[in-house]
């Protein structure tokens, strides 16, 4: 990397953390900076998710980290966003395989699943030798997840199910995916059958994962395809509190949260590069392009809108581990962390100029992953709608 990274901390942002809380920070960051920096530009060109890391980020205590007991860390949201921000100013596919992992699979599980499911999985998903996946969005169906086509008919002592699920993240390589259904219901109109969640091990017959290729985002993580035809589970593999769409919503505003921090991490990266090329770089009477006003003003609207997104998502998290935040703070932190990153990431390449597209510098990777991070886990249009309910109560859409 042309320049390490130095630290974002305009208004003393660091007083304001528990001496814990500094700890993850730090020690997340120097784990991303010793395991990750070094090869991540070469995994975005070579497309190829660094599954290396896995292991040791599981014995740091990455997956599954808020959860108390099953050889979970048990840490507070504050610490896990923290850690989600340095994951993310590494890269937004690493983070991703971390929410994932830990929000989307070992949340439900935790959250809706039997003792027998709990014991069975978390354990080996905390240490990384299990990975796991979440099949909800469909081909023709993302923003309205309630209209899915994937069916589970009860069949004797257990279900069958058929269907196909698109980008999936870590499809390809999970041990079990966390597989939401609509269960018929004999008598009952199909737009009435309600969604539950379902234990799918990757290895039963029926059950296929393709990965999708030619992505300009995301390179460094996997992205699939899921099908399943006539997959036979045992009713065991039923979570047994997934009670209808809201289910899987929860599992969202878990990974959603993560991705509010996250994003900050990447906004970091590129104004942080952003700030040191601008005080080297030199033209026009052989002074540094920083002591021009144009950009002073891009580098001051990143400080001050990450700034922002910091202050953000530390009340959203306290709130979180005082049970208060709702799903409406969470979008909050979303939609607008993700959109300033953004921003900040075309900021940070348009002060580089020419040398801001090579990847030597980690600007258009940062740029292409927030278009992706954009459009999942909630549209920056739907967040809005989200919060346009909750200040009106009134739905649009």
């Amino acid at each position: 990397m042309a320049f390490k990274f130095s630290g974002v901390d305009f208004i003393a942002f660091d007083s304001l953390l528990s001496e814990n809380e500094l700890l993850v920070r730090n020690s997340t960051r120097a784990f991303i900076e010793d395991k990750l920096i070094p090869i991540i530009e070469q995994c975005n060109r070579d497309g190829r998710f660094p599954r290396e890391l896995v292991r040791p980020m599981g014995d740091q205590g990455y997956f599954g980290a808020t959860l108390d007991s099953y050889g979970c860390a048990g840490i507070n949201n504050v610490e896990y966003g923290l850690l989600t921000q340095e994951l993310e100013r590494g890269d937004s596919g690493i983070r991703s395989f971390v929410s994932v992992q830990s929000a989307l699979v070992m949340y439900p599980i935790y959250t809706f699943g039997s003792e027998e499911q709990k014991n069975l999985w978390l354990p080996k998903m905390a240490t990384g030798e299990k990975l796991g996946c979440f099949g909800l969005t469909e081909p023709d169906f993302g923003s309205n997840p309630g209209g899915m086509r994937t069916r589970a008919r009860k069949d004797g002592d257990g279900y069958v199910l058929n269907g196909e699920k698109m980008w999936i993240t870590s499809g390809s390589i999970a041990d079990v995916a966390v597989i939401w259904a609509k269960v018929e219901e004999p008598g009952v109109a199909a737009e009435n059958w309600r969604v539950r969640g379902f234990l799918v091990e990757t290895d039963r017959p029926g059950f296929t994962a393709h990965d999708v290729h030619g992505k300009w985002s995301l390179r460094a993580s996997v992205t699939s395809g899921l099908s399943m035809q006539e997959v036979r589970i045992p009713a065991a593999n039923l979570l047994p509190k997934s009670d209808g769409l809201k289910s899987p919503l929860m599992c969202l505003s878990q990974a959603r949260y993560g991705i509010g921090w996250g994003a900050i991490g990447a906004a970091m990266a590129c104004y942080d590069i952003a700030l040191q090329y601008a005080k080297e770089r030199k033209q026009f009477r052989d002074q540094p392009i920083a002591s021009h006003q144009l950009v002073q003003e891009k580098l001051a609207w990143m400080i001050t809108e990450i700034t922002k997104a910091q202050l953000l998502s530390l009340q959203v998290g306290r709130l979180k581990d005082q049970g208060k935040a709702g799903f409406q703070h969470i979008s909050m932190a979303k939609k607008n962390n993700v959109w300033m990153a953004l921003e900040c990431a075309r900021m940070a390449r348009d002060i580089l100029g020419a040398a801001g597209i090579s990847d030597e510098y980690p600007i258009m990777r940062h740029m292409m992953n927030l278009e992706s991070v954009k459009t999942y886990e909630g549209t920056h249009d739907i967040h809005t709608l989200i919060i346009g309910q909750s200040v009106t109560g009134i739905a649009a859409f």
